[in-house]
């Protein structure tokens, strides 16, 4: 009986050791910016705002002298296009069409780009998540971005998102001034 005991309280020890340690994580990543001084903060958020977002090909196509760049100016091959590489690629084309709060990343939407990730997925098996990127690029390849808002978000969710959830679509106006604050 006394090592049944000891067993018992041996883990209920560990338990609360192995609870408090994440809580404690939880707590520090939760409150981090709570804890440093209000300059500090500003800074982080001024640098923020200073990022701009840019159409991402451009950079890659301007440092990268191979001729074997895909659309997106990357050495991916069709073939070689993994889940990630087309929840990057349709994620940032997205940005193109709708209102976040926040978004990282752009590539503008193009004929080309769209109908080279649709030949991709003829010579690749993606599983489960195929017929999403398969049901987003048919609609965009016939010129229908009446759903880019859920189409961003399926793609953001697959990739875990926490900030940057499409809330609207963009209109004509609005995206044509994203476009050209990004050039």
């Amino acid at each position: 009986m006394k090592v049944y005991h000891w067993i018992v309280m041996t883990l209920v020890v560990v338990l609360i050791g192995v609870l408090s340690f994440f809580g404690v994580q939880i707590y520090q990543d939760f409150y981090s910016n709570s804890n440093m001084p209000d300059s500090e903060v500003d800074q982080q958020q001024k640098e923020t705002e200073g990022k701009q977002v840019t159409e991402l090909s451009e950079e890659k196509f301007k440092n990268n002298q191979d001729k074997d760049l895909n659309p997106f100016g990357d050495t991916t091959s069709q073939t070689g296009l993994t889940n990630s590489d087309y929840q990057e690629y349709i994620h940032q084309m997205s940005h193109q069409k709708v209102k976040a709060d926040e978004k990282w990343g752009f590539y503008l939407i193009t004929e080309e780009r769209i109908n080279w990730l649709l030949e991709g997925l003829e010579q690749v098996e993606l599983g489960e998540n195929e017929a999403a990127y398969q049901s987003i690029l048919k609609r965009w390849s016939n010129d229908d971005f009446s759903q880019a808002d859920e189409d961003h978000n399926t793609v953001w969710r697959m990739q875990g998102g926490t900030i940057g959830k499409a809330t609207d679509i963009l209109s004509e106006s609005e995206e044509e001034a994203f476009i050209n604050s990004k050039q």
